[in-house]
């Protein structure tokens, strides 16, 4: 099932929904002895009121220290008083949790001052987009509080690793969170599309002008902008937070440490030694144009869209987990080995309720393909230098759209496939 949508819109290449979903690479495997630790965590307060958006980065947050093994990263937004936030009063668009080295001699940057350069090294994951695209560690969006990203044992991701952490710079972690209150929202699905007419938006953030066709996705509903309130709706303000829930173990030899992969279905596989940003013609998109039922253009599997990419590992091993991230409309994403196996299936399910966690029409189980990848497992699935194929599909409405098809992989290998319904738009993430 997938929600239509009445109008164009863009949507994310790294398939980020409000839904459930099961995935089907999992390896069993012997269990880690070491005890668990779990410890629940506030982002910084961010202030939202009906049409609002948020969308910043905060800095050093909490999270485990020292050398250790994360087995899982659950999130959600709660209010003051700790109640969860059903998706339709306010739409979880997507967070990032990302790694940084800062310089031991700075001082503490703990809010969303923009961090220089200079006295930083971004920490990315193993991914092969350009430059820092899709380099976090952890991220979904809707589909938050439904998505097991427990990592089984004896696997888990391994940070704090003092061999690793470059001379003179110690290891934070920041946080990004993008949040739409859609509170009295005259169009509530077109608030969470980014649907550019409703945030009367005509420059991105950077001030610069929106290209032209541009109908909607990250680019017009960033951080400060509001989205159309019904006339005379009043709605409070209200501080929200999101909370996470971080579980890890103390490493040991025993563990077998996995790296991060994340796939975006845009990826047009060429690079630029100096590429950090994304053109037409160059890596990641993040987020892409999808032709309405109505233009003429060729519709395969019925008004559903489906985008295809081949991508080659830079790596060997066997995939340990994966997850997708599609938006409203998506129905399907699917990763494939260069033989035509699949290696990983994710499905969405949408919520049938109003309650947090059930809320009708949004994506609450979800498989984007983040993948973790093991270079060593009982039962291998080697993919060294080896191509991988994503598809995707999308349900499509009357309008045009935009989507954003990502795929994620615990990787020792990987490849993946997307669908979104047509008429949904894309988005950034």
């Amino acid at each position: 099932m997938a929600l239509r949508s009445q109008g164009g819109l863009l949507l994310p290449a790294i398939l980020v929904l409000t839904l459930a979903f099961t995935v089907s690479c999992t390896i069993a495997s012997p269990r880690i002895e070491n005890k668990i630790k779990s410890v629940t965590f506030l982002s910084p307060e961010f202030v939202l009121e009906p049409g609002s958006v948020e969308n910043r980065f905060y800095y050093n947050i909490d999270f485990p220290r020292g050398h250790v093994a994360l087995k899982s990263f659950r999130a959600e937004v709660v209010d003051e008083a700790g109640k969860s936030i059903p998706l339709h009063e306010t739409y979880l668009h997507h967070w990032l949790v990302g790694k940084y080295y800062q310089r031991q001699d700075m001082a503490e940057n703990d809010g969303d001052q923009k961090i220089q350069p200079e006295n930083y090294i971004f920490g990315g994951n193993s991914g092969i987009c350009q430059g820092t695209t899709l380099r976090q560690y952890f991220g979904l969006g809707s589909e938050t509080r439904k998505t097991d990203t427990h990592i089984p044992d004896p696997y888990a991701i391994e940070i704090g690793n003092p061999a690793e952490i470059p001379k003179g710079y110690e290891e934070k972690w920041m946080i990004n969170v993008h949040a739409i209150d859609t509170r009295g929202a005259v169009d509530r699905l077109g608030c969470t599309e980014c649907r550019c007419e409703l945030y009367n938006v005509t420059v991105d953030e950077d001030g610069q002008t929106l290209r032209p066709g541009y109908k909607g996705g990250i680019s017009c509903c960033y951080d400060q902008t509001r989205c159309k309130v019904r006339k005379g709706y009043e709605g409070a303000r209200r501080s929200l937070y999101l909370r996470y829930t971080v579980e890890w173990i103390d490493w040991d030899c025993g563990i077998i440490p996995v790296k991060v992969f994340i796939f975006d279905v845009t990826d047009t596989g060429k690079r630029l030694n100096v590429s950090i940003g994304s053109s037409p013609e160059i890596g990641c998109q993040v987020e892409f144009d999808v032709a309405s039922c109505n233009t003429g253009s060729a519709v395969s599997d019925g008004c559903v869209d489906v985008r295809r990419t081949s991508l080659t590992m830079p790596v060997g091993g066997s995939v340990i987990y994966g997850v997708a991230h599609q938006h409203t409309g998506g129905i399907g994403s699917t990763l494939y080995g260069e033989d035509g196996r699949v290696i990983c299936n994710s499905e969405p399910i949408y919520g049938q309720g109003k309650d947090a966690g059930d809320e009708a029409g949004y994506i609450e189980l979800w498989g984007l393909f983040y993948i973790l990848v093991a270079d060593r497992t009982p039962n291998p699935t080697n993919f060294w230098n080896s191509p991988i194929h994503i598809h995707e599909k999308i349900k499509v409405s009357k309008s045009s759209l935009a989507v954003v098809s990502l795929l994620g992989l615990v990787v020792v290998g990987v490849g993946l496939r997307h669908r979104l319904k047509k008429g949904e738009r894309r988005r950034r993430l």
